[in-house]
């Protein structure tokens, strides 16, 4: 009995010390996948230059780019000063693409506002291994004869912080990578200027063609056309909160906007250990290796999402409001949206166009039928087509549609 006793005890202690050895290998790996998913640590390029900013739409530094162009493209990264929406001055890099044989007359200009890569520094297109993964017509636009300049925004190759989906901000970087763009000496730019983005950059461009004229009447919009756009803020944050892109959308904007507007505490909207989940989550890129621990991480999140008050009650509310893009747009508007998507959601769009639509506001409003967020922006989506020609159309000077949907 002692004998059997003994070997049982040992056999305990022996699947103890296995179960014990693979806790240990589990936590090192998950140790190792979460250092692995840490953004890119920007090099010295974007740093400011000890002389400051300067003025907005200042080109700052200019260096050659050729990780992941298009064929036929040659391209540069740039460093260029802007300002944020509270008036001070900062700087922001962008990508500058154009063809390998470009004229020597004046090129048209397509401003791509990329969609969501995160908050933290580090989260740049022009840090990623594959920048223009997601920019649609690329191709197209090369073929053309146009020149893609894509702003970063500031605070992700940059430091200062990101205003994720904040209007002002990204409206500003946009214009101001324009401007700064133009005074590169390797290209001739025209004064023409169709404004491009996706989701936050769909957002960002909407937001673009409202401050335009005021912010920088030397940029002449052309067309502003988005794809997707996260417009309708309030209700897209409520209707998408129990997703789980939702929840990684959400940690990062409630991130964000705490971290931008004092009236917003974190606290009042994020319950505990759901706002150590968002600020981790917080810390890494979306595109890149840690979309996929933050999506692993979302999965534990409640059912209802991180946050434990409604995002559209209070304070939160109300700047998700102010920053929806409501005001006029001078220059004629196009969007596109997928019928499939389950992120920005059809019906919101709908409601959203329609709004706009009834306060005058005349909107070429395109639906696709089985596309969804990403595949909306794919080589053989119809969307891109449309959108293509409704740009060339533009710089051509052809008469824009003159309503809405019926």
């Amino acid at each position: 009995m002692d004998g059997q006793g003994g070997d049982a005890g040992v056999r305990k202690r022996r699947r103890l010390r296995a179960l014990i050895a693979i806790a240990a290998l589990g936590c090192l790996a998950l140790a190792a996948i979460w250092i692995a998913a840490r953004p890119a640590t920007p090099d010295a390029f974007y740093d400011p230059p000890a002389s400051g900013p300067g003025s907005p739409g200042r080109l700052l530094r200019v260096d050659s780019f050729t990780r992941d162009l298009p064929a036929g493209a040659r391209g540069w990264r740039i460093l260029y000063s802007t300002t944020r929406a509270d008036g001070h001055a900062a700087v922001a890099s962008a990508l500058v693409v154009a063809p390998q044989s470009a004229s020597s007359a004046p090129m048209p200009v397509v401003a791509w506002a990329h969609g969501t890569t995160g908050v933290a520094r580090g989260c740049a297109p022009s840090l990623m291994a594959r920048p223009f993964l997601n920019v649609p017509g690329i191709r197209d636009v090369i073929e053309r004869g146009w020149v893609l300049v894509a702003t970063d925004y500031p605070g992700l190759g940059t430091a200062g912080g990101h205003a994720y989906l904040m209007g002002d901000d990204a409206a500003r970087a946009v214009l101001d990578s324009v401007r700064a763009a133009r005074a590169m000496t390797e290209l001739s730019l025209d004064r023409r200027v169709a404004v491009w983005g996706h989701s936050q950059g769909g957002f960002s461009i909407l937001w673009t063609g409202v401050r335009a004229k005021a912010y920088a009447p030397d940029v002449e919009i052309a067309g502003v056309a988005a794809l997707a756009p996260s417009a309708d803020l309030p209700r897209l944050a409520e209707a998408t909160r129990a997703t789980l892109f939702g929840k990684v959308m959400d940690a990062l904007l409630a991130t964000s906007y705490a971290a931008t507007y004092a009236d917003v505490d974190l606290d009042a909207y994020v319950g505990w250990p759901w706002r150590w989940l968002a600020a981790d989550i917080a810390t890494r890129c979306i595109g890149d290796t840690g979309s996929y621990l933050s999506l692993f991480l979302a999965h534990f999140a409640p059912h209802s999402g991180i946050f434990a008050r409604s995002p559209v009650e209070g304070p939160f509310g109300r700047r998700l409001a102010e920053n929806t893009p409501v005001a006029p747009i001078a220059a004629p508007v196009w969007i596109g949206q997928g019928l499939a998507d389950d992120l920005v959601l059809p019906g919101i769009q709908d409601a959203y166009v329609a709004a706009r639509c009834a306060e005058g506001q005349a909107i070429d409003y395109r639906r696709y039928p089985g596309r969804d967020h990403l595949t909306v922006l794919a080589a053989d989506s119809a969307a891109v087509r449309d959108l293509v020609a409704w740009t060339a159309d533009r710089f051509a000077g052809k008469p824009a549609a003159a309503g809405c949907p019926s």
